[in-house]
């Protein structure tokens, strides 16, 4: 009686390169099920006992390399995985009597993951991958210097436009742009009495001309600052895949013209905020410049106190929106300071739970270029820092109604949004930014300020109750008050008048 092979073990004689295609599928089509379960079989019982490894990893092993040998049925070709032709081409070279005389051997040889996963656990572990969330995938704004590089690269090289669109890649203009905007929230915000007047003549403080020097002067600072940053690490941007675009990295300037660039900026803008808004706001701004490019900037290789620098720096400019004229110590220690410091200290605290999750996507490549950063000198430090500074926005928006700058209603809207950043930093700080909790707080942080911000300007202390006011056409509180001392200082005088004859005739 002729036994024939097992039908899961390949026949040790067959030469594959000696057999046609046809037989090959022949012999690799699955036979169809009998009618008598597996373990009733006595000659399927004799093959297990027989061969006490016929269960192992190996006997699986020899039938996959015969499936990929001879060609995948349906069911291998839905599961398995995309490969490249070369592997392909590689995997089917390989001929089934050297792999047998390996296994004989008992050399050390393992096969590719292909070959030794049993299907189930392949399905298993492409459902986890499918499920399991990107960290490293959502999306960063590109960077704007980069954008305009790349426009800058394709443009003639000696044109005007291919000049004008390098140097504006040096002040990194959204960057530059975001700070004007929370110079000019903080201008509208404070002082509150100027700007409810009802004519502009009474605040002459917050006239057109001031406020175009301000945005000028702010925006010039900052294109400077940024021009230096780049001119003091174009190795270190070329490391990093968000920064190697930069023009200078590119040498689409020479160091030369960008530190011209940079102190030309430094110069007209603390000129125009010294002139245009007063002499404290300029000497802001320079130290502004200061602290980024010189503080800043190195620290990033240094430390990780670089992060809390930087937020410093962008908490500074609201301080130079917060003005009311008048001299350096009115401004910054005066009666009615605490508006703007409470405006810096917003813009302080919103920058760790913003940076700490943008950070978290790239944290690789801060630590290739060598930037210390939380994000992957302390994952859990990081978290926890996120977390902190998100909840310090509560009493922060609570001292700003407090000191009188917005109503009280605003400490009931402004904590809506708050609780949302806390409940995500929260989510950050268990996961240590995990399972998409970094990117829910980047984006809770995108949209958190400028909600704040609107939501302060429209809750703006007495904006409403002067607007019903002139709704209605009832008198301004002020201009009653303002009369009734006027006519008690009057009749105080005409006593004096009327009393002091009578004494000098005694």
């Amino acid at each position: 009686m002729i036994l024939r092979t097992p039908i899961l073990r390949p026949p040790t004689s067959i030469d594959v390169s000696r057999i046609c295609i046809q037989c090959l599928r022949k012999l690799s089509r699955p036979t169809p099920p009998t009618s008598r379960p597996f373990s009733s079989s006595p000659r399927d019982v004799s093959a297990i006992a027989s061969s006490q490894n016929a269960f192992k990893k190996d006997y699986f092993w020899a039938n996959a390399i015969l499936k990929e040998t001879l060609g995948q049925s349906k069911r291998g070709i839905r599961n398995a995985p995309l490969r490249s032709k070369e592997a392909t081409v590689n995997s089917t070279t390989t001929s089934l009597p050297i792999a047998e005389a390996n296994h004989e051997v008992g050399s050390p040889h393992v096969p590719s993951p292909a070959h030794e996963e049993l299907p189930h656990r392949r399905r298993k572990r492409l459902r986890e991958q499918s499920s399991e969330p990107q960290e490293e995938s959502y999306p960063i704004a590109p960077d704007a210097s980069s954008r305009l590089t790349t426009i800058s690269s394709s443009l003639p090289v000696h044109s005007f436009r291919r000049r004008l669109t390098t140097y504006l890649s040096l002040a990194k203009p959204r960057l530059s742009f975001l700070i004007v905007l929370t110079t000019t929230s903080a201008y509208s915000l404070y002082p509150v009495p100027a700007l409810l007047a009802p004519t502009a003549t009474a605040a002459p403080s917050l006239s057109t001309l001031t406020l175009l020097f301000l945005t000028t002067g702010t925006a010039l600072c900052c294109s400077s600052a940024n021009a230096l940053n780049m001119l003091f690490e174009p190795a270190h941007d070329a490391k990093m895949s968000r920064t190697r675009n930069r023009p200078l990295v590119r040498k689409l300037i020479s160091p030369t013209g960008a530190l011209v660039f940079a102190i030309a900026c430094g110069t007209a803008g603390v000129a125009a905020l010294y002139y245009g808004v007063n002499p404290t706001t300029a000497f802001l701004g320079a130290v502004n410049i200061g602290l980024y490019a010189g503080v800043y900037t190195p620290l990033k290789r240094i430390s990780v106190a670089n992060t809390w620098v930087g937020a410093v720096v962008g908490g500074i400019p609201p301080l130079m929106g917060a003005h009311e004229g008048g001299g350096w110590r009115e401004l910054l220690f005066g009666a009615g300071s605490a508006g703007g410091w409470l405006c810096a200290a917003l813009l302080f605290a919103w920058q760790f739970p913003h940076f700490n999750a943008l950070s978290w996507a790239i944290r690789d490549e801060y630590k290739r270029a060598g930037y210390r950063m939380l994000c992957w000198t302390n994952p859990a430090h990081n978290a926890r820092v996120a977390l902190r500074y998100a909840l310090l926005m509560f009493p922060v928006c609570f001292g700003l109604a407090y000191v009188g700058v917005t109503d009280w209603g605003f400490v009931v809207t402004s904590s809506a949004v708050n609780g949302w950043m806390v409940w995500r930093a929260v989510q950050f700080w268990r996961e240590k930014g995990h399972k998409g909790t970094a990117r829910g707080l980047f984006w809770a942080s995108v949209w958190h300020l400028p909600i704040v911000m609107v939501l302060a300007m429209a809750q703006k202390k007495g904006l409403w109750e002067r607007v019903w006011r002139a709704a209605v056409g009832a008198p301004e509180v002020d201009e009653e008050l303002y009369g009734e001392e006027d006519d008690e200082e009057e009749e105080e005088e005409e006593e004096a008048k009327v009393l002091v004859p009578e004494k000098v005739v005694v």
